[in-house]
């Protein structure tokens, strides 16, 4: 999945940087740039961090998934007030790039999904669930 977001994101790097200069000069396209880049950079963060967690446990994609969420928003909420301190820094053009980029990304991704992209995922077994299937057999077996 994350191979397949590197077009798109590219396409909505050209356009935000494009609008951000047409409409408030060089330092608007940069702060855009920026702001899409670290959405981009985060979904591929998120999507090569699922694909380890699903190596580990049905536990760890779990987490990876909800604290993931949490971390990423952290990202690039403290990556604005970093770069806020900058003269050429527009935030206005970061939120405006930003915003619209994570909810085209949160469809894309919810398009691929529906087609099928994730079925074929396969998940291990959890060892403790393995554990206590092998005793409940060996039970039932009595």
């Amino acid at each position: 999945m994350v191979r397949r977001s590197v077009w798109p994101a590219t396409l909505a790097l050209a356009v935000a940087v494009v609008a951000g200069a047409a409409l408030g000069g060089a330092g608007a396209a940069a702060s855009a740039g920026i702001g899409v880049t670290i959405v981009a950079a985060n979904f591929a963060a998120h999507g090569l961090s699922l694909a380890w967690a699903s190596t580990v446990s049905v536990s760890a994609v779990f987490a990876v998934a909800l604290g993931g969420f949490a971390v990423r928003l952290g990202v690039i909420v403290a990556a604005m007030f970093a770069l806020d301190r900058l003269a050429w820094f527009s935030p206005l053009a970061f939120g405006l790039a930003v915003v619209p980029v994570t909810l085209l990304l949160l469809a894309y991704e919810a398009r691929l999904v529906s087609r099928g992209l994730g079925a074929s995922l396969d998940l291990p077994a959890d060892a403790a669930a393995v554990r206590a299937g092998a005793a409940l057999a060996a039970r039932e077996a009595r």
